[in-house]
């Protein structure tokens, strides 16, 4: 369990042969669900390691019958998946600096990203805006901090729309933050930056406007997936 209410599985191949992916792409699952077969895609948390094993992480949906079933699955259990898919994806060796932004799970093909850029010797200037609602709601809170102290290269910010009465760092939406942080690696000078933005719809749509309309950036160094 990542969350309350977000558990992490792992997944290898059947067949042991090495899971070729990019990092910030998703898998379909097909799952045998009360009402017949679903799917249900899933972006990849983990990073492209060589390896016959992905990672994702699902949050339980009440009343939501693909969520409860992976939820509920027990270690050692087999299910069929269709992939890699997506084109939401930063090239390993990308020298601009990026702004990642994710809310919720939305954080989880960002982290594979920072994980592959990091794993590689990337050096780029790299900040990470993870909104969540609570504290407790951080995923990969504590790996996150450990890389950032690695690496004086990678910058973590969180804000938290519902911070409790002793939370002193940033609080409100993704988007109160988004300039001041895009102008820092502005500042870096490094080239233009680039931001990779995931979650849900209304969160990707006002950040894309206000990188878009608001602050002029150019469409090619915007990136954005969503979940809904």
């Amino acid at each position: 369990m990542l969350s309350p209410n977000v558990r992490e599985l792992g997944f290898e191949r059947v067949d042991g042969v090495p899971f070729d992916f990019q990092a910030g792409q998703w898998v379909s699952f097909v799952l045998p669900l009360p009402d017949g077969e679903g799917r249900r895609a899933y972006s990849i948390a983990s990073a492209p390691d060589g390896s016959p094993g992905l990672a994702i992480a699902v949050t339980k949906v009440e009343g939501g019958p693909g969520s409860t079933f992976l939820h509920d699955l027990p270690e050692g259990a087999t299910v069929r998946a269709i992939g890699p898919q997506g084109f939401f994806t930063r090239p390993r060796g990308t020298p601009q600096p990026s702004l990642f932004i994710g809310t919720g799970t939305g954080v989880t093909p960002l982290r594979s990203m920072i994980l592959d850029a990091l794993g590689s010797g990337d050096e780029s200037p790299m900040t990470l805006l993870f909104g969540v609602r609570h504290p407790e709601d951080r995923l990969y809170v504590e790996e996150l901090t450990a890389l950032a102290a690695r690496h004086s290269n990678l910058r973590v910010e969180y804000t938290l729309s519902k911070p409790p009465g002793d939370w002193s760092a940033r609080h409100g939406y993704v988007q109160t933050h988004v300039e001041e942080l895009w102008r820092d690696l502005e500042s870096k000078n490094a080239g233009p930056p680039h931001a990779y933005v995931c979650g849900l719809e209304r969160m990707v749509g006002s950040v894309r406007d206000l990188l878009r309309k608001q602050m002029g950036i150019e469409r090619k160094q915007v990136h954005s997936e969503r979940y809904d």
